[in-house]
């Protein structure tokens, strides 16, 4: 036995630090911290904690923490239709053999799951959802309708869905519960999986009082603006749910805006679900990025909860930010609300004891402990490469506790600081783009920088170059310096041709085919003390190309 393999063994024996001969009863981690409960977190908005429900299997097969051997059996017809389409469901067979015995589960549906970057074809290694409910409406799993078997390609440590759900459920955010299965399809061992309860009735029971509201599943990088699917409930069946949220989102008069917003969210339970997500550093969950999340309208209040999901990407940077301004639709109109924000900054605080090092460090080798002889079973090469991102993840967690309270600390951003009527230059824009074949580009002609948006053969362009800037209450305007070359525009609610607006605004200027270097303005207002604006210079056309200077100008205008 080499000398490698014998220093991973001692590593892993001082992960689990003698916890394998301990009986499950015996088994303790750090006590969580007495974290508060909002109003809506115990029950007035329609929510409760898991202790509030009736155990049930599911509870017994997650609190002892047993690893199932999982075995689909898939007849060659069904497999045939997996790799035609994986999204839809088939018929299989589900063995799961435990310490007492084998347990056959038959008529089981079963798909293929994962975005862009876990998804993996049925012939590879792929992720799974399996629903016993769909064709044998008594049939459960530990009392569950549906789980789903995660191939955790993105995170090689398995641990970070299982530990952020923990920390979740701590936080009295209602998150599934997770666990772990060596899976085999058919005679192909697919290793060791991630397994995690489905967001089903069993899982709203256990949440909420009421399990008749409209729930959502945000689909992938997809904000409220758009017809999210509905997965159950007894609401309306017109998105009329979300349209009213969005509605209050986008209303421009702030005094409006707070009290229609407060009617369709939990705002405390929202408060609660940004922190968990920005603290764990989820960059790709709802409040950075749009993605990976879940809505449920709980009644009887009907008000929004955003459930997080996909947390196998967690940790890490432990230098995310938790303080900036997010640009998806309901985060961004929370943290611009003054008395909201001061509610995230102190959950924040709160929910800093949860993320002590040693308290996480301790429920890692807990699980460690349970890992230990599925992940010895899997070979050296796995020993070895699960060892290294374990001790990754452990040094990313030791991270962020101390930069989060650095951040704590610091503050929230400033906004710009004019001097009188003096421009202030705005360079570094970002570019952004609806159509797939668009070319936005930067490119350097006689040593000078330009930026370039070019309608592609499909003749439809919807792209822009973008900047953001945190500014104060007042009025502005923004100057750019533009050009046109044969440009037919395109026209729709938000402007047309080349112009200036601010996200969420129209541009009312306009540039359309031949035109010389010319400055484009556009005036706005800021109604907040404080709001985290979008500058946006764009091209709306069928054809043609835009040509803008990297540097704007913005001014802030005195007061009329």
């Amino acid at each position: 036995m080499c000398e490698s393999w014998i220093l991973r063994q001692v590593w892993i024996s001082l992960c689990v630090c003698g916890l394998l001969c301990l009986p499950a009863c015996q088994r303790t981690t750090t006590s969580p911290p007495v974290i508060r409960a909002d109003d809506s977190e115990s029950g007035a908005g329609g929510a409760k904690t898991p202790d509030q429900s009736p155990r049930d299997a599911s509870d017994d097969f997650f609190d002892n923490g047993v690893i199932p051997q999982l075995k689909i059996e898939l007849k060659e017809s069904q497999a045939k239709k997996l790799r035609e389409d994986a999204r839809r469901y088939v018929k299989c067979k589900l063995i799961e053999t435990l310490a007492d015995g084998e347990t056959t589960y038959t008529d089981v549906a079963i798909k293929l799951k994962g975005a862009a970057g876990s998804f993996r074809e049925f012939d590879d290694r792929p992720a799974f959802t399996l629903n016993m409910h769909k064709h044998e409406k008594d049939q459960t799993f530990h009392a569950m309708e549906k789980f789903h078997l995660n191939n955790s390609v993105q995170d090689e440590s398995y641990l970070s869905e299982w530990l952020c759900s923990d920390i979740a459920r701590d936080a009295k955010v209602p998150a599934t519960r997770v666990t772990h299965a060596r899976v085999w399809m058919n005679d192909r061992d697919l290793g060791l999986y991630v397994l995690k309860e489905g967001f089903d009735r069993p899982f709203l029971k256990r949440h909420f009082t009421d399990a008749s509201g409209n729930f959502y599943d945000g689909g992938f990088v997809q904000d409220i603006d758009v017809d999210l699917e509905k997965d159950s409930g007894n609401g309306p069946d017109d998105h009329s749910d979300l349209r009213t949220l969005q509605a209050a989102c986008l209303e421009l008069d702030p005094k409006k805006r707070w009290p229609a917003i407060e009617e369709r969210l939990d705002v405390d339970a929202f408060v609660s679900f940004m922190a968990l997500e920005l603290m764990t550093c989820h960059w790709d969950g709802y409040t950075p990025s749009k993605n990976n999340y879940r809505i449920y309208f709980a009644p009887p209040s009907g008000k929004a909860r955003f459930l997080p999901h996909g947390m196998d990407q967690m940790f890490g940077d432990p230098g995310t930010p938790i303080l900036e301004y997010f640009e998806p639709m309901v985060v961004n109109a929370v943290m611009h609300n003054p008395e909201w924000r001061k509610r995230y900054r102190e959950r924040v605080s709160e929910l800093l004891p949860l993320f002590e090092p040693q308290r996480l460090h301790d429920k890692l080798d807990t699980l460690l402990a349970r890992l230990q002889p599925v992940v010895a079973a899997m070979g050296e090469e796995f020993v070895n490469a699960h060892a290294d991102r374990v001790r990754e993840l452990k040094e990313r967690i030791a991270a962020r506790e101390p930069n989060l309270r650095e951040q704590l600390q610091n503050g929230d951003p400033t906004p710009l600081e004019f001097e009188g009527d003096k421009p202030i230059e705005l360079a570094d824009w970002f570019p952004a783009q609806e159509t797939d074949d668009t070319k936005v580009e930067e490119v350097e002609i006689d040593g000078q920088k330009r930026y370039s948006i070019q309608v592609g053969d499909s003749g439809q362009c919807v792209a822009s170059w973008r900047r953001k800037v945190l500014l104060a209450k007042g009025r502005y305007r923004l100057e750019s310096r533009m050009r046109t070359e044969s440009v037919e525009p395109r026209e729709d609610e938000q402007g047309t041709g080349a112009g200036l607006r601010i996200s969420g605004g129209k541009h009312d200027n306009k540039l359309a085919g031949d035109s010389d270097w010319q400055t484009i303005s556009h005036e706005f207002e800021v109604l907040e003390d404080v709001r985290d604006v979008i500058v946006v210079a764009e091209l709306r056309a069928t054809r043609g190309r835009l040509w803008l200077e990297p540097i704007s100008r913005l001014v802030r205008l005195a007061p009329e």
